[in-house]
């Protein structure tokens, strides 16, 4: 009978949109600027990267890891809206077999937007010569209802940067 007094206990929705954060220290850039076409050219969707200044890696959203792949690059995760991302850590890195990638996940794991996923070797991606880029990526861009990258440049870790609506 009251339910316009109950409080949404999800922190990071309003109006339906779920906020998008930063999963690392560094500097926001839109995917169009993203080195690899299949980025850039949003082939695999529409989202954001993160040029990082450290290696800790934190959830880029509130959600569930749907996938760990093998090699430990990227990771699938799903948001309550149904809407499901990607994040790819750097490029080309599946070559390097999970070397430089440390997980601290599991899938089926709840994730806050301060979860640290990973640590990230940044030298040994330099010395290996991949592009650092944290890419996180709207995997079902049929789902979503409107999507906005609302900051970039310099940012920290956990601060939202954007946000998408489902559907």
């Amino acid at each position: 009978m009251f339910d316009f007094l109950k409080k949404n206990k999800k922190r990071d929705v309003f109006d339906g949109a779920v906020a998008l954060f930063s999963p690392v220290n560094g500097t926001v850039i839109p995917i169009t600027e993203v080195s690899d076409p299949v980025f850039s050219q949003k082939m695999m969707g529409d989202g954001f990267a993160v040029v990082p200044t450290d290696g800790d890696i934190y959830s880029p959203v509130e959600g569930k890891v749907l996938s760990i792949f093998p090699t430990k690059h990227a990771l699938g995760i799903q948001l309550d809206n149904g809407l499901e991302l990607l994040l790819h850590m750097g490029l080309d890195t599946v070559e390097l077999n999970g070397k430089p990638f440390e997980i601290f996940v599991k899938e089926g794991q709840a994730l806050m937007s301060d979860t640290l996923i990973a640590k990230v070797d940044l030298e040994q991606l330099e010395e290996s010569g991949k592009d650092n880029a944290m890419v996180v990526v709207i995997t079902n861009m049929d789902k979503v209802k409107n999507y906005s990258l609302a900051v970039t440049g310099k940012t920290t870790a956990k601060t939202k940067v954007g946000s998408v609506t489902s559907v």
